[in-house]
Order: structure tokens, then C-alpha cells, then sequence
């Protein structure tokens, strides 16, 4: 063996490389509250998302940090849950200040484009403003605002599962296209802030 790459008795053999583990879905997705029972109606009596666990505590479990709060569930028809913390202070989180409104959201899958008109109809009668139905091509979605500022999307699938499999195919290619034109607007962007009004070419 040649002697420069022999390895040394006390050199730890590599670990193998390990492939990811598999995700199998969404289990929760939280977020803070301005207040549990407000945001309680909306979801369970508006939205029919049932209020399945309640966990309270003073203390957050991950840092230990004293805290008191109380942490709310809402599953929905596939076990999967939609959560909050309220944290006692009225205080809902604040929207992202460099990010638009319309770009944060949660997107909520119902069965069909007659239950979006059925949940668009029910949201307006309880004075919740609705944007839609948007038709996205392969979605149809509604759009509205929880009590706490978030963004929610109801939205149904419109094309069959072939559709989106040919979508997956050229995936790839399509980001990759994006990075080569977002590079194309960066040097716009930098020719515009030094006065060079001419596009890239």
C-alpha cells in the first residue's frame, strides 16, 4: 500500500454517507396568537378545524426560558395540525416588514372548487373579506386574513395528477431558469442604482 495514503491505525474510518430521512408530512405549523378563544372561533366555528390539544405551561420545554403560555391545536381531515401560542399579552406577531403581504400565507387543501364557493360565501357572511377564486392553473384558491394578521389559502386542485407529474419533470429547469434571469435583474438592479439606465443583454 503506498505509504502517503496508507491510513493511520488511529484514524477514524469514515462514517458512510447517510441519505435523508424520510418526511412523511406536515404535522404542525405554528404560529402566535393575539388571543386562544378568538382565534378558536375562527378556526373551529368558521373554518370547522376542531380544537383537538391544549398544552400549557410556564416554561418553554426547548430553552427552559420562563415563559407562561398556552399552545393550541387544530387538526385537520389528515391528521395533520394548523397551531398557535398564546403567550398572555394580546400580542399578535408582527407581518414581515421587508416581505409583501400576499407572500407569506398557509395553504389549507379542500376537495373542490364548489366547497371554495361554499367557504368563500360562509367567510363573507361573517364579515371576512375574501380574495377570489384565483385561478393558478393547476389550483383554484381563495385568499383571506385570520384575526392574527396571517394569510390563509383555501385551495383545490384543477388538473389531473399526469399534469403535475409532467410539472415535476422540468421542475429543475425551471429554477434554473429563474437563477440565470435573477442574475440578469441583480446586474439591472446595480446598473439602475449607478445611474446606468441600459438593460443587460
Amino acid at each position: 500500500m503506498n505509504p502517503t495514503i496508507a491510513r493511520s491505525a488511529n484514524e477514524p474510518t469514515p462514517a458512510p454517507v447517510q441519505l435523508p430521512v424520510p418526511v412523511l408530512g406536515l404535522h404542525h405549523f405554528a404560529w402566535r396568537c393575539r388571543d386562544g378563544e378568538e382565534t378558536r372561533r375562527f378556526y373551529e366555528d368558521l373554518l370547522g378545524l376542531p380544537l383537538v390539544h391544549v398544552i400549557k405551561s410556564d416554561h418553554v420545554p426547548s430553552t427552559g426560558e420562563y415563559c407562561p403560555y398556552v399552545h393550541i391545536f387544530f387538526q385537520m381531515r389528515d391528521g395533520s395540525y394548523i397551531a398557535f401560542f398564546d403567550l398572555g399579552d394580546d400580542t399578535a406577531s408582527l407581518p414581515s416588514p421587508n416581505t409583501p403581504a400576499w407572500v407569506n400565507h398557509i395553504a389549507l387543501r379542500v376537495d373542490s372548487v364548489a366547497d371554495l364557493e361554499v367557504a368563500k360565501a360562509r367567510l363573507q357572511a361573517a364579515g371576512v373579506e375574501v380574495l377570489g377564486i384565483t385561478d393558478h392553473h393547476i389550483i383554484g384558491s381563495i385568499y383571506f386574513f385570520d384575526p392574527n394578521g396571517i394569510r390563509v389559502e383555501l385551495t383545490t386542485p384543477t388538473v389531473p395528477a399526469a399534469e403535475m407529474e409532467a410539472h415535476a419533470r422540468h421542475a429543475h429547469a425551471d429554477l434554473d431558469a429563474w437563477t440565470e434571469r435573477k442574475a440578469s435583474l441583480r446586474q439591472d438592479a446595480g446598473r439602475a442604482a449607478s445611474g446606468d439606465l441600459e438593460p443587460a443583454r
